[in-house]
């Protein structure tokens, strides 16, 4: 037994205890510190790699080992320490209380007996461990450390309720899942921290935490065990625990243990339950007692008057000697016989078994314990464990496990798909075999396969923490609910150049326009949320933006219809009722929430953008605006009424010419109107400028022709600004052209008659210039009043030209004579005419009235179309 000092520092949490024992440890040669968590191993050790550099630091578990070849200090879990203390300078144990846990007390107690070192040796704990450690280590000095810091209960709080930076211990899977899955919902998610997740993946969760990406933690007692977090306050969800043989209240000593990681340093801490659940079986409402609040804030517990032990040194002659030993009853009062652990269970159901009849001498019997000693990392009871543990002695008994055997077995866990669940079993088997591999005396390729499996292990540490994650962390609600108080200007919200609105990279929608759209894939409880947050940056977003859309000279903004769309979007629409070319906007109600100095400019150079787009429709606005000119009489309004209704001309028969004194011709001739001998049209707006700006504000719906072409082929809709002829579409002011050209020849040929049945010939060389065909063009004659008379074909074995056809013209507006024979001829001028330009149906009655004309198109004009026509033509 060495002579150097030992110290024993207790107290409660946050009192330094860890920290004082690292300054300690590396201010001498050498060093060892037990700790009761791998996780606590592995954070120490980062602190004195950081102090002492990695050359001169190990790090020693059951499944880890980082062991440089001139390392100084070691930092280990407490089964992997050296159970004398390996001679080294310094040498401590970490939460010595646990000498009082039924399934591990054993490994402390011991440690706790022997573990020296050369120079000093700490001992660090509860208080509680106080009287049994007088009487065990009766040359123990003792130091009581207080807490730095308060902690004080406030009864329960409800999961929505709960204050930031707190953490909520439950006792099961279960339990930990259904308070991290409400937490997703009302706060944004929430770490989770159990047994059962790797070392790395806790590691990973913590760091999820520390990092204030979500404000909460879940976890179950294992968060009690030395896990230095950044807690305000610790919430229980449950009160009792299975303890592995019944299921029990958890002592106050217990329940100071996890709240006491709430406060840090010289920051106070609260604790309290969570409200909302109750006792199960009694259903009275959970909360703590009294005389718990009372012990926990004062740090009052009664004191652990006994230890666990178990024979650390047994002998290994045979396994029944083996057991005897291991089930030996201390000799020390303070001391009691630890409760049948895993290990010992397996050794028994094996010793039974016929594998274990060549399980001779002291090496063999070893080697066996060594075996039975593997730990359930899988949980999986000790009947499954001890299958387990069976096919790995038939292995070892006979030597080494062939490295290949190792690596198979490895990479079929090499699989990152599945659910938590999955991954947890996973993880728990491949930790088993990173147990083995560590082992000096088992595997072949010791180093290679301890790697393989150290990787293959942080892949699914990974993987479940991208699950967890995943899960249980909303990281876009659990940003907004730490902004949402913000002002909106300071709100990190940007806007993406496609549309996609996010605060801090997580998206919360859309803008679609102006319009603000709640991302999709969003949870009912969520949206409100969102929409709230997305509300508030709007402002100062869609202001931006509708800078940028001005200073582009409205890039992507088009006219459709009456309608001012981006990217399909709506912005405005058109009130054309006063002026055409200067119409008045109507904003999308989006646009509202535009600040009002720039929903205003915003609003005027879109104006601006319109009228030139309209400005075409200068000589619409003219029509439009004679129309409540006084000096207009009623006729000439009627006729620009029907002309701005026809969005810049009307057939002639429908436009009420007839009414119009002769004395106002000119007054609309001022304004562009050309009186057509089948329409009455303004000329200007039958351009394509003109034609393109009526169909994108809306004022003509019919289809389009862009460039308004003479003539275009009669195979679909006619567009706007076209009339019929024959086959063919032809525009009523080159119509009028053809029409005035054939009025002309006639009026040259026949000077000084007034019609009859002298026909003239006429040349159809202009219209077929234009494009259309000789079909067409007698059938727009003949719907003009014009008809045609076949010249004779030349007889058969005659030569000479051949004779033109003769056109005449009857006037619509003669009056109509009686019935008779000398009337046939007016008659038939209301029937249609074939191809060839006769009349159909000359030998039906004459006093049977005439069927409807098969294409109205193709026949003259009834009525007093033609009513003054002769004066029109006149020069």
């Amino acid at each position: 037994m060495s002579d150097a000092p030992i110290k024993a520092v207790l107290g409660p949490t946050n009192t330094g205890k860890t920290h004082l024992a690292i300054e300690r440890m590396c201010g001498h040669s050498s060093g060892m510190i037990g700790f009761p968590l791998r996780l606590l191993a592995r954070e120490v050790y980062d602190r004195v790699v950081a102090i002492k550099g990695e050359k001169q630091v190990a790090l020693i578990t059951g499944e880890e080992r980082i062991e440089p070849p001139n390392a100084r200090y070691f930092l280990c879990t407490a089964e992997a320490m050296d159970r004398t203390g390996g001679g080294h300078a310094f040498v401590a144990l970490d939460e010595a209380q646990l000498a009082a846990d039924r399934e591990r007390g054993h490994i402390f107690t011991d440690r706790l007996l022997h573990a020296r070192g050369r120079e000093e040796t700490m001992l660090m704990g509860a208080a509680t461990l106080e009287p049994v450690l007088r009487q065990l280590v009766p040359e123990a000095e003792i130091t009581e450390r207080p807490r730095f810091s308060t902690l004080t209960h406030i009864g329960p709080r409800k999961l929505s309720r709960l204050p930031p930076r707190s953490a909520v211990v439950a006792f099961s899977s279960e339990g930990v899942y259904t308070a991290a899955e409400m937490l997703r919902r009302y706060r944004g998610g929430a770490a989770v921290v159990m047994g059962a997740l790797s070392p790395e993946t806790r590691n990973k969760q913590v760091e999820l935490f520390q990092s204030g990406e979500v404000d909460y933690i879940v976890a179950t007692d294992a968060i009690g065990m030395g896990l230095n977090l950044d807690l305000n306050h610790v919430a229980f969800a449950a009160l009792t625990k299975f303890d592995g043989v019944r299921k029990r209240r958890l002592s106050p000593a217990e329940l100071a243990q996890i709240a006491g990681r709430a406060g840090r340093h010289q920051r106070d801490g609260t604790f309290g339950v969570l409200g909302g659940t109750s006792n199960k079986g009694r259903g009275a409402p959970l909360e703590l007692e009294e005389e718990e609040i009372y012990a926990i804030e004062e740090n009052a517990f009664a004191p652990l008057t006994q230890l666990y032990w178990r024979n650390a040194e047994p002998r290994f002659d045979t396994l029944p000697v083996l057991i005897g030993d291991l089930e030996a009853r201390p000799m020390v009062g303070t001391l009691r016989a630890a409760p049948e652990a895993i290990d010992l269970t397996v050794l028994k159901t094996l010793a039974d078994d016929p594998l274990a009849d060549g399980v001779k001498g002291a090496g063999s019997v070893r080697r066996f314990w060594e075996a039975c000693s593997l730990p359930d990392f899988r949980q999986a009871g000790a009947d499954q464990h001890a299958r387990f543990v069976a096919r790995l002695w038939r292995d070892l008994q006979n030597g080494y496990i062939g490295a290949d055997f190792v690596a198979a077995r490895i990479a079929e866990l090499d699989q990152v798909q599945g659910d938590i669940a999955t991954l947890q079993g996973r993880i728990a088997a491949i930790r088993s075999w990173a147990y083995i591999c560590q082992r000096p005396d088992w595997v072949l390729a010791r180093d290679e396969m301890a790697a393989r499996a150290r990787a293959v292990e942080a892949r699914l540490s990974d993987a479940l923490h991208a699950r967890l994650t995943e899960r249980f962390v909303n990281r876009r609600t659990a940003i907004l609910m730490k902004n949402m108080g913000q002002d909106p200007n300071l709100l990190p919200v940007t806007l993406e150049e496609d549309g996609t609105l996010r605060v801090e990279e997580e998206a919360i929608g859309k803008v679609e326009g102006f319009r603000f759209v709640v991302d999709t894939r969003a949870g009912h409880e969520d949206r409100r949320m969102l929409l709230a947050a997305g509300e508030k940056a709007l402002p100062r977003i869609l202001g931006e933006k509708a800078a940028a859309l001005r200073t582009s000279g409205f890039e992507n903004v088009e006219l459709v219809r009456g309608d001012i769309r981006m990217e399909g979007h709506l912005l405005a629409t058109l009130d054309l009722a006063a002026d055409p070319a200067k119409p008045r906007l109507s904003l999308a109600r989006e646009l509202d929430v535009l600040p009002d100095g720039e929903r205003a400019q915003f609003e005027a150079a879109l104006q601006t953008w319109v009228e030139v787009r309209l400005a075409p429709l200068a000589g619409l606005s003219k029509l439009v605006a004679a129309t409540r000119d006084p000096e207009a009489g009623s006729q000439a309004r009627a006729l620009l009424l029907a002309l701005v209704e026809g969005h810049g001309y009307a057939a002639r028969d429908r436009a009420g010419i007839e009414h119009l004194p002769k004395e106002m011709r000119p007054f609309l001739r001022r304004l562009g109107v050309t009186f057509g001998a089948l329409d009455i049209f303004a000329r200007d707006l039958l351009k394509p400028a003109p034609r393109e700006a009526m169909h994108a504000a809306g004022i003509d719906r019919r289809s389009l022709e862009p460039a308004m072409r003479a003539v275009l082929p009669g195979d679909g809709k006619m567009p706007s600004g076209y009339r019929a002829a024959g086959d063919q579409y032809v525009r009523v002011d080159v119509a009028e052209k053809l029409l005035r050209a054939a009025h002309e020849a006639r009026a040259k040929a026949d000077s000084g008659k007034r019609g009859g049945k002298t026909g003239v010939p006429l040349n159809p060389a202009l219209a077929i210039s234009t494009g259309l065909t000789l079909d067409s063009w007698q059938r727009l004659l003949g719907a003009a009043g014009f008809r045609q008379h076949k010249a004779k074909v030349l007889a058969e074995g005659a030569f000479g030209p051949p004779a033109l056809d003769q056109w005449s013209w009857r006037p619509g507006g003669m009056p109509k004579k009686k019935r008779g024979p000398q009337n046939s001829q007016h008659k038939r001028q209301d029937k249609p005419k074939g191809p060839s330009g006769t009349r159909k149906g000359d030998k039906r009655r004459h006093n049977k009235p005439s069927g409807p004309p098969k294409k109205p198109s193709t026949g003259p004009a009834t009525g007093k179309a033609f009513a003054g026509l002769a004066d029109l033509m006149k020069p």
